[in-house]
Protein backbone atom coordinates (compact mmCIF):
# COMPACT_ATOMS: atom_id res chain seq x y z
CA UNK A 1 0.00 0.00 0.00
CA UNK A 2 1.01 3.69 -0.54
CA UNK A 3 1.53 6.46 2.21
CA UNK A 4 -2.63 7.51 1.56
CA UNK A 5 -3.79 3.63 1.55
CA UNK A 6 -1.83 2.64 4.71
CA UNK A 7 -3.05 6.01 6.62
CA UNK A 8 -7.16 5.07 5.00
CA UNK A 9 -6.28 1.91 6.36
CA UNK A 10 -5.45 3.04 9.69
CA UNK A 11 -8.29 5.57 9.97
CA UNK A 12 -10.72 2.34 8.99
CA UNK A 13 -9.76 0.48 11.76
CA UNK A 14 -9.87 3.06 14.45
CA UNK A 15 -13.37 3.67 13.17
CA UNK A 16 -14.27 0.02 13.58
CA UNK A 17 -13.79 0.10 17.55
CA UNK A 18 -15.40 1.44 20.09
CA UNK A 19 -13.05 0.91 22.42
CA UNK A 20 -9.31 2.05 21.77
CA UNK A 21 -6.29 1.06 24.22
CA UNK A 22 -2.84 3.05 23.17
CA UNK A 23 0.39 2.17 24.55
CA UNK A 24 3.99 2.68 23.71
CA UNK A 25 7.75 1.31 24.09
CA UNK A 26 9.33 0.67 27.93
CA UNK A 27 11.23 3.17 28.97
CA UNK A 28 10.27 6.09 27.02
CA UNK A 29 11.30 9.20 25.64
CA UNK A 30 9.50 12.24 24.17
CA UNK A 31 8.59 10.61 20.81
CA UNK A 32 6.41 8.07 22.68
CA UNK A 33 4.87 9.51 25.56
CA UNK A 34 4.27 12.63 22.27
CA UNK A 35 2.63 9.61 20.46
CA UNK A 36 0.63 8.05 22.52
CA UNK A 37 -0.98 11.02 24.30
CA UNK A 38 -0.97 12.94 21.12
CA UNK A 39 -2.35 10.21 19.41
CA UNK A 40 -5.34 9.60 22.33
CA UNK A 41 -6.64 13.44 21.68
CA UNK A 42 -6.74 13.12 18.17
CA UNK A 43 -9.02 10.11 18.67
CA UNK A 44 -10.75 11.70 21.60
CA UNK A 45 -11.43 14.95 19.76
CA UNK A 46 -12.19 13.20 16.61
CA UNK A 47 -14.89 10.14 17.69
CA UNK A 48 -16.10 11.70 20.98
CA UNK A 49 -18.41 8.33 21.05
CA UNK A 50 -15.30 6.15 21.50
CA UNK A 51 -13.61 5.36 24.82
CA UNK A 52 -9.85 5.95 24.45
CA UNK A 53 -7.15 4.67 26.93
CA UNK A 54 -3.22 5.54 26.97
CA UNK A 55 -2.01 2.41 28.65
CA UNK A 56 1.59 1.92 29.84
CA UNK A 57 2.92 -0.08 32.76
CA UNK A 58 5.82 2.15 33.42
CA UNK A 59 5.46 6.01 34.10
CA UNK A 60 7.87 8.79 32.52
CA UNK A 61 9.07 11.13 34.78
CA UNK A 62 10.95 13.20 32.67
CA UNK A 63 7.76 13.75 30.62
CA UNK A 64 5.49 13.75 32.92
CA UNK A 65 4.34 17.35 32.44
CA UNK A 66 2.76 15.95 28.71
CA UNK A 67 0.42 13.68 30.80
CA UNK A 68 -0.02 10.35 32.22
CA UNK A 69 -1.80 7.36 31.67
CA UNK A 70 -4.78 5.33 32.34
CA UNK A 71 -5.35 2.63 34.82
CA UNK A 72 -5.08 -0.61 33.63
CA UNK A 73 -8.33 -3.01 32.67
CA UNK A 74 -9.71 -6.23 32.30
CA UNK A 75 -8.93 -9.50 29.96
CA UNK A 76 -12.52 -9.02 28.53
CA UNK A 77 -11.86 -4.87 27.68
CA UNK A 78 -8.72 -6.24 25.94
CA UNK A 79 -10.35 -8.58 23.50
CA UNK A 80 -13.00 -6.53 22.49
CA UNK A 81 -10.93 -3.43 21.84
CA UNK A 82 -7.82 -2.48 19.34
CA UNK A 83 -4.77 -1.41 20.66
CA UNK A 84 -2.70 0.72 18.83
CA UNK A 85 1.48 0.42 19.62
CA UNK A 86 3.19 3.23 18.98
CA UNK A 87 7.22 3.68 18.66
CA UNK A 88 7.47 0.45 19.32
CA UNK A 89 10.18 -2.13 16.79
CA UNK A 90 9.48 -5.33 18.63
CA UNK A 91 6.31 -7.13 20.67
CA UNK A 92 8.96 -7.39 23.79
CA UNK A 93 9.36 -3.92 23.85
CA UNK A 94 5.65 -2.78 24.83
CA UNK A 95 5.13 -1.40 28.08
CA UNK A 96 1.83 -2.75 28.73
CA UNK A 97 1.92 -6.91 30.06
CA UNK A 98 -1.99 -7.08 28.72
CA UNK A 99 -1.22 -6.39 25.39
CA UNK A 100 -1.59 -9.73 23.92
CA UNK A 101 -5.31 -10.00 24.71
CA UNK A 102 -6.11 -7.37 22.05
CA UNK A 103 -8.59 -7.85 20.20
CA UNK A 104 -6.48 -6.83 17.53
CA UNK A 105 -3.13 -4.67 17.21
CA UNK A 106 -2.21 -1.80 14.76
CA UNK A 107 1.29 -1.01 15.03
CA UNK A 108 2.90 2.80 13.85
CA UNK A 109 6.50 3.29 14.20
CA UNK A 110 9.50 4.73 12.21
CA UNK A 111 11.89 2.05 13.19
CA UNK A 112 13.54 -0.73 10.59
CA UNK A 113 10.82 -3.28 11.03
CA UNK A 114 13.03 -6.11 11.90
CA UNK A 115 10.38 -8.05 13.98
CA UNK A 116 7.25 -7.46 12.41
CA UNK A 117 3.99 -7.68 14.90
CA UNK A 118 0.15 -6.67 14.82
CA UNK A 119 -2.89 -7.28 12.56
CA UNK A 120 -2.21 -3.41 10.57
CA UNK A 121 1.22 -2.06 10.48
CA UNK A 122 2.01 1.46 9.47
CA UNK A 123 5.93 1.64 9.43
CA UNK A 124 7.71 4.34 7.67
CA UNK A 125 11.68 4.25 8.94
CA UNK A 126 12.77 7.26 7.38
CA UNK A 127 10.67 9.78 9.51
CA UNK A 128 12.47 11.92 11.79
CA UNK A 129 9.74 10.77 14.72
CA UNK A 130 6.97 8.55 15.36
CA UNK A 131 4.75 11.78 15.80
CA UNK A 132 5.58 13.05 12.27
CA UNK A 133 3.95 10.10 11.31
CA UNK A 134 1.07 11.09 13.69
CA UNK A 135 1.12 14.67 12.59
CA UNK A 136 0.90 13.54 8.60
CA UNK A 137 -2.45 11.36 9.77
CA UNK A 138 -3.86 14.47 11.27
CA UNK A 139 -3.18 16.54 8.49
CA UNK A 140 -4.38 13.91 5.38
CA UNK A 141 -7.80 14.18 6.74
CA UNK A 142 -8.90 17.69 7.44
CA UNK A 143 -12.84 17.94 8.73
CA UNK A 144 -12.10 14.24 9.74
CA UNK A 145 -9.64 14.30 12.47
CA UNK A 146 -9.49 17.01 15.00
CA UNK A 147 -7.13 17.87 17.77
CA UNK A 148 -6.87 21.20 20.00
CA UNK A 149 -3.17 23.13 21.37
CA UNK A 150 -2.98 20.48 23.56
CA UNK A 151 -2.46 17.61 21.25
CA UNK A 152 -0.22 19.47 19.17
CA UNK A 153 1.87 19.85 21.70
CA UNK A 154 2.10 16.50 22.61
CA UNK A 155 3.01 15.86 18.54
CA UNK A 156 5.37 18.89 18.57
CA UNK A 157 7.49 17.61 21.78
CA UNK A 158 7.80 13.85 20.36
CA UNK A 159 9.05 15.89 16.72
CA UNK A 160 11.41 18.26 18.50
CA UNK A 161 13.12 15.66 21.02
CA UNK A 162 13.58 12.59 18.40
CA UNK A 163 14.81 14.58 15.84
CA UNK A 164 17.71 16.47 18.12
CA UNK A 165 15.55 19.82 17.66
CA UNK A 166 15.40 19.16 13.63
CA UNK A 167 19.01 18.71 13.12
CA UNK A 168 19.45 14.68 13.35
CA UNK A 169 18.77 12.82 9.66
CA UNK A 170 15.41 12.25 8.80
CA UNK A 171 14.41 15.44 9.09
CA UNK A 172 13.58 16.89 5.77
CA UNK A 173 11.04 19.58 4.38
CA UNK A 174 7.88 17.47 5.10
CA UNK A 175 9.12 17.38 8.82
CA UNK A 176 9.46 21.19 9.17
CA UNK A 177 5.97 21.59 7.12
CA UNK A 178 4.23 19.36 9.47
CA UNK A 179 5.79 21.06 12.48
CA UNK A 180 4.48 24.33 11.18
CA UNK A 181 1.27 22.79 10.99
CA UNK A 182 1.14 21.86 14.83
CA UNK A 183 2.48 25.23 15.41
CA UNK A 184 -0.82 26.78 13.91
CA UNK A 185 -2.51 25.26 16.50
CA UNK A 186 -0.80 27.16 19.13
CA UNK A 187 1.66 25.20 20.97
CA UNK A 188 3.31 27.67 23.37
CA UNK A 189 7.27 26.71 22.46
CA UNK A 190 8.70 28.64 25.13
CA UNK A 191 6.91 26.80 27.75
CA UNK A 192 7.99 23.57 26.29
CA UNK A 193 11.26 24.08 25.42
CA UNK A 194 11.78 24.71 29.03
CA UNK A 195 10.20 21.93 30.07
CA UNK A 196 12.26 20.29 27.96
CA UNK A 197 15.70 21.28 28.24
CA UNK A 198 16.02 23.15 31.78
CA UNK A 199 17.32 21.04 34.16
CA UNK A 200 18.87 21.16 38.14
CA UNK A 201 21.62 22.13 39.34
CA UNK A 202 22.63 18.55 40.33
CA UNK A 203 21.96 17.33 36.70
CA UNK A 204 24.62 20.45 35.60
CA UNK A 205 27.42 18.99 37.88
CA UNK A 206 26.24 15.53 36.65
CA UNK A 207 27.17 16.85 33.15
CA UNK A 208 30.23 18.53 34.30
CA UNK A 209 31.48 15.17 35.79
CA UNK A 210 30.87 13.12 32.67
CA UNK A 211 32.83 15.57 30.64
CA UNK A 212 35.76 15.39 32.85
CA UNK A 213 36.02 11.75 32.95
CA UNK A 214 34.50 10.56 29.01
CA UNK A 215 37.40 8.84 26.89
CA UNK A 216 38.38 8.96 23.60
CA UNK A 217 39.75 5.80 21.10
CA UNK A 218 42.67 6.26 19.11
CA UNK A 219 39.98 6.71 16.48
CA UNK A 220 37.66 9.17 18.08
CA UNK A 221 35.06 7.43 19.63
CA UNK A 222 33.60 9.77 22.72
CA UNK A 223 32.51 7.26 25.12
CA UNK A 224 31.83 7.39 29.44
CA UNK A 225 30.37 5.09 31.56
CA UNK A 226 27.86 5.90 34.26
CA UNK A 227 27.81 3.27 37.28
CA UNK A 228 25.48 3.18 40.23
CA UNK A 229 28.23 5.17 41.96
CA UNK A 230 28.18 7.83 39.77
CA UNK A 231 23.81 6.97 39.52
CA UNK A 232 23.74 7.61 43.17
CA UNK A 233 26.06 10.39 43.86
CA UNK A 234 24.06 12.58 41.56
CA UNK A 235 20.31 11.12 42.08
CA UNK A 236 19.90 10.46 38.70
CA UNK A 237 16.87 8.07 37.35
CA UNK A 238 18.24 5.97 34.62
CA UNK A 239 16.53 7.76 32.50
CA UNK A 240 18.55 11.05 33.21
CA UNK A 241 21.84 9.04 33.58
CA UNK A 242 21.46 8.20 30.22
CA UNK A 243 21.16 11.34 28.82
CA UNK A 244 24.80 11.42 29.39
CA UNK A 245 24.84 10.03 25.27
CA UNK A 246 24.15 13.58 24.53
CA UNK A 247 27.09 15.57 26.19
CA UNK A 248 29.50 14.42 23.50
CA UNK A 249 27.91 14.99 20.46
CA UNK A 250 30.26 18.67 19.17
CA UNK A 251 33.55 16.99 19.78
CA UNK A 252 35.33 17.55 16.51
CA UNK A 253 36.65 14.18 14.93
CA UNK A 254 34.30 11.90 17.23
CA UNK A 255 31.65 11.10 14.96
CA UNK A 256 30.75 8.29 17.40
CA UNK A 257 29.52 8.31 20.91
CA UNK A 258 28.24 5.64 23.04
CA UNK A 259 27.06 6.32 26.90
CA UNK A 260 26.99 3.07 28.77
CA UNK A 261 25.07 2.75 32.29
CA UNK A 262 24.83 0.16 34.70
CA UNK A 263 21.20 -1.26 35.17
CA UNK A 264 19.46 -2.22 38.36
CA UNK A 265 19.65 -6.23 37.13
CA UNK A 266 23.52 -5.92 37.16
CA UNK A 267 23.41 -5.38 33.06
CA UNK A 268 24.62 -2.52 31.22
CA UNK A 269 22.73 -0.37 29.02
CA UNK A 270 24.00 1.03 26.03
CA UNK A 271 23.26 3.93 24.03
CA UNK A 272 24.97 4.92 20.85
CA UNK A 273 24.94 7.87 18.63
CA UNK A 274 27.10 8.82 15.57
CA UNK A 275 27.12 11.52 12.96
CA UNK A 276 27.55 10.26 9.47
CA UNK A 277 28.54 6.88 10.56
CA UNK A 278 25.87 3.87 10.59
CA UNK A 279 25.81 2.17 14.15
CA UNK A 280 22.60 0.43 14.13
CA UNK A 281 24.69 -2.71 12.87
CA UNK A 282 26.47 -2.76 15.30
CA UNK A 283 24.02 -2.34 18.22
CA UNK A 284 21.91 -5.02 16.19
CA UNK A 285 25.20 -7.26 17.23
CA UNK A 286 25.15 -6.91 20.64
CA UNK A 287 21.22 -7.49 20.81
CA UNK A 288 19.63 -4.23 20.68
CA UNK A 289 18.70 -1.81 17.32
CA UNK A 290 16.87 1.17 16.51
CA UNK A 291 17.99 4.21 13.73
CA UNK A 292 21.37 4.57 11.31
CA UNK A 293 22.63 6.85 13.82
CA UNK A 294 20.64 6.17 17.32
CA UNK A 295 20.50 3.20 18.33
CA UNK A 296 20.28 1.39 21.97
CA UNK A 297 21.50 -2.51 23.39
CA UNK A 298 22.72 -3.98 26.06
CA UNK A 299 26.18 -5.66 27.34
CA UNK A 300 26.34 -8.42 30.21
CA UNK A 301 29.31 -7.12 31.91
CA UNK A 302 32.17 -4.90 31.57
CA UNK A 303 34.49 -7.26 29.27
CA UNK A 304 31.73 -7.17 26.77
CA UNK A 305 31.39 -3.02 27.37
CA UNK A 306 35.19 -3.17 26.20
CA UNK A 307 34.36 -5.04 23.10
CA UNK A 308 31.79 -2.74 22.13
CA UNK A 309 33.70 -0.27 22.19
CA UNK A 310 36.63 -1.89 20.29
CA UNK A 311 34.12 -2.67 17.89
CA UNK A 312 33.20 0.96 17.50
CA UNK A 313 36.41 1.99 17.44
CA UNK A 314 37.15 -0.23 14.33
CA UNK A 315 34.27 0.77 12.62
CA UNK A 316 35.17 4.78 12.41
CA UNK A 317 38.65 3.97 11.99
CA UNK A 318 37.04 2.16 8.40
CA UNK A 319 34.80 5.05 8.03
CA UNK A 320 37.29 7.45 8.28
CA UNK A 321 39.94 5.86 5.70
CA UNK A 322 37.16 5.60 3.32
CA UNK A 323 35.02 8.76 3.40
CA UNK A 324 35.95 12.70 2.83
CA UNK A 325 34.19 15.80 3.95
CA UNK A 326 33.50 14.26 7.65
CA UNK A 327 34.74 17.35 9.73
Amino acid sequence: MNNMQIKQAVLDLIREYDSIIISRHIRPDGDACGSALGLKRIIELSFPDKTVRYIADDESELYSFLGSGDQQVSEEVYRRSLLIVVDTATDDRISNSMARFAGKILKIDHHIDNEPYGDLCWIEDGRSSNCELLADFLTSFPGVLKTDTYGATCLYAGMVTDSGRFMFEGTCGDTLRLAGALLDYGVDIQTLYAQLYMDDYAFHKFKAHVLQTMNITPSGVAWTYVDNDTIKQFGLSLKQASECASFMEKIRGSLIWLAFIDNPDGTIRVRLRSRFVTVNSLANKYGGGGHANASGATVADRAQMQALIDDADALLADYKANHRGWL
